[in-house]
């Protein structure tokens, strides 16, 4: 047994566990994404979290490792970039309503997810021609598309590998979370159908392409700790309209958020031509009558390859009330997703996730 301390936001906690050296140094490190400071507050639940955390890191990088080194590089080239890691922080959380709490299991789905995300990050940079992701070049600009596309692909198989190992009920869940990822971004790419609301299908877009694999994380957390089906049904249920939320503030903040250090610039959305909340809005000002929103709607329509043109209607966008409202509704869901959690009991889990739901629409980036 080793004595280990884990640091998260300055809080550290203390608990005599069985870690190897490998998985001890990793935990020292983690750091939990904003809105989750009640589980570090918990003497508790903060060393099993932590230790749970570092174990999926290191189940990560190992079933990401390729023996030949191209192929390591880049297949390693976004785990060792980093990242939030709210997927198997969730699923972890979420174990922690169960009889079983975080098991071996918990700790394997835990990474599916995280795998799965990974792979689909791979694949979006390539769609979307992104120069950089995490504050690292896209392994696109720095292999090829041929080759991101085909690591996106190995990543996701391994992921599988590692469900087939937990059985055919972990199989089918993967595979119909990745079914929606994908489905939801062909229906991004085809567009509004003929007679179709545009913003009911922008939502069904962000359930489909981010919130089932939130959603999923909740189902794989609560099925392999133990929870109740009434328990399994909130945290999904949860996830679903967290994840909605998440990405309506995605799209505020690429409109009005401070731009990064990685290089990003906002208004990415408009220059791809992708009509997210904010545009919907002002496209129904515009239809309406709103002069000032047909001002904003001809220049998102305009040539933005040039930086600036791209500023002028990011700029005209964001102060246009279209924005405001998207953000509002942004926060209507955040709102929805708390709602879900009224059947679970009072503590640290139900505070850790009403805290996620409010940061995710309170945050600059």
């Amino acid at each position: 047994m080793t004595e280990s301390s884990w640091t998260s936001a300055g809080h550290d906690v203390e608990k005599s566990v069985d870690l190897d050296p490998q998985t001890q140094a990793l935990a020292t490190t983690i750091q939990l994404p904003q809105g989750f400071r009640a589980v570090a507050d918990d003497v508790e639940f903060a060393p099993q979290v932590f230790e749970a955390l570092a174990r999926v890191e290191k189940m990560l990088l190992n079933a990401v490792a390729n023996s030949d080194p191209i192929i390591d590089r880049a297949s390693r080239h976004l785990a060792e970039a980093g990242g939030k890691r709210v997927r198997p922080l969730l699923v972890v959380l979420s174990s922690l309503l169960g009889e079983r709490g975080i098991t071996d299991e918990v700790v394997k789905a835990a990474c599916i997810v995280e795998m799965t995300h990974l792979a689909t990050l791979y694949h979006d940079d390539v769609m979307d021609d992104a120069p950089m992701r995490r504050g690292a070049p896209t392994a696109q600009h720095v292999w090829g598309n041929s080759v991101a596309i085909l690591t996106g692909d190995l990543i996701l198989a391994r992921a599988s590998v590692l469900a087939a190992q937990l059985g055919p009920g972990a199989v089918e869940v993967q595979a119909r979370t990745f079914e929606r990822l994908c489905l939801g971004q062909l229906h991004e790419f085809a567009g509004v159908r003929e007679g179709e609301d545009p913003i009911a299908h922008y939502i069904q877009v962000l359930s489909d392409k981010t919130a089932s694999l939130i959603a999923c994380a909740g189902y794989y957390g609560t099925f392999y700790g133990g929870a109740s089906d009434e328990l399994r049904d909130v945290l999904v249920d949860y996830g679903e309209k967290v994840g909605i939320a998440f990405q309506l503030a995605d799209d505020v903040i690429d409109i009005m958020g401070q731009e990064k250090a990685s290089g990003k610039i906002n208004g990415t959305d408009l220059r791809e031509g992708v009509d997210t909340l904010p545009v919907l809005y002002a496209r129904q000002d515009a239809a309406a009558g709103d002069a000032e929103a047909q001002r904003v709607v001809e220049l998102v329509d305009g040539d933005l390859t040039s930086d600036q043109d791209l500023k002028t209607a990011v700029t005209a966008l964001a102060a246009h009330p279209a924005t405001q409202r998207a953000w509002d509704e942004a926060r209507a869901w955040s709102r929805k997703a708390i709602e879900a959690l009224a059947p679970l009991p009072h503590g640290t889990v139900r505070s850790a996730l009403e805290a996620f739901a409010d940061a995710v629409v309170t945050r600059e980036g």
